[in-house]
């Protein structure tokens, strides 16, 4: 299927490992033109050479940029002034008690997760409009419905999200531009394999039996039984990106897996 996303700009942020980098491979295999951002220089260019790679003429450049600062945020929006497609990928986690997670440490989070979102659509979406064409779309997770007891604030900053997508495109009525949010599930990662690397050394079992242990005991409402690939979720978000997708708009769509249990 041509998604028609030939010559569409796309900043994709977080995008130097992970869902975040499957996202922005796929959208230059699409033929957009896609900026990386990341939090180091070598990082960055280690994401943009290994797309290189794969795509000869994948158009393709990348930022490194702190986007949990309005300084960093001022520096992206000074290298990249306009986008067709916003993806507000980047984020972090801490699995932490709740009675332990320290005021600075709820700043910090929603600073990341949610706070760069905020800051990247306040810029983008008035431009869009303008433009009468664009596309936002927050990756946010499963956990934004079933909160993670184990690090309630990064399931708040997933709801949070969530919110705002669809607070955001109640105000594109009438135009071409469209927010969404993807509720991404558990997903095979770089922090992922490491887990599953530490987890079978410590059980001395293999990796694999790690997973489906996991599964069993942690994610038992998987459908799935097994971790996303982060082409998988990647899969869905081109399409929202694309203009195939005109008729879905202020949704919080899943690619989890079947781990949330309800039909709505």
């Amino acid at each position: 299927m041509n998604l028609q996303l030939e010559g569409k700009k796309t900043l994709v942020t977080g995008s130097t490992a992970g869902i975040g980098f499957a996202i922005a491979r796929t959208l230059a295999r699409e033929k957009a033109s896609v900026v990386v951002t990341g939090r180091t220089q070598q990082r960055v260019d280690d994401a943009t050479q290994s797309i290189r790679k794969e795509m000869r003429d994948a158009k393709i450049s990348g930022i490194a940029v702190d986007l949990a600062t309005p300084d960093g945020i001022s520096k992206c929006i000074e290298a990249v002034p306009a986008v067709d497609v916003l993806v507000n990928n980047v984020g972090v986690y801490e699995p932490k008690p709740f009675e332990q997670i320290s005021d600075d440490d709820w700043r910090a989070i929603i600073e990341v997760n949610f706070m760069s979102g905020v800051r990247l659509s306040r810029h983008y979406l008035p431009r869009m409009k303008a433009a009468n064409w664009g596309r936002i779309i927050s990756i946010s997770s499963e956990s934004a419905i079933n909160i993670p007891v184990e690090m309630i604030h990064y399931g708040v900053t997933k709801t949070m999200q969530v919110a705002l997508a669809r607070g955001l495109a109640e105000t594109t009525v009438g135009t071409a531009v469209t927010v969404n949010s993807v509720l991404a599930g558990p997903t095979r990662s770089e922090g992922v394999e490491q887990f599953l690397i530490d987890m079978a050394r410590t059980k001395n079992i293999t990796p694999e039996e790690t997973e489906k242990e996991f599964f069993r005991t942690g994610r038992p409402s998987s459908l799935l039984q097994r971790f996303a690939t982060t082409d998988e979720v990647a899969a869905l978000v081109a399409f929202i990106a694309s203009p195939l997708s005109s008729a879905t708009n202020g949704a919080a769509l899943r690619a989890e897996g079947g781990v949330v249990r309800s039909i709505f």
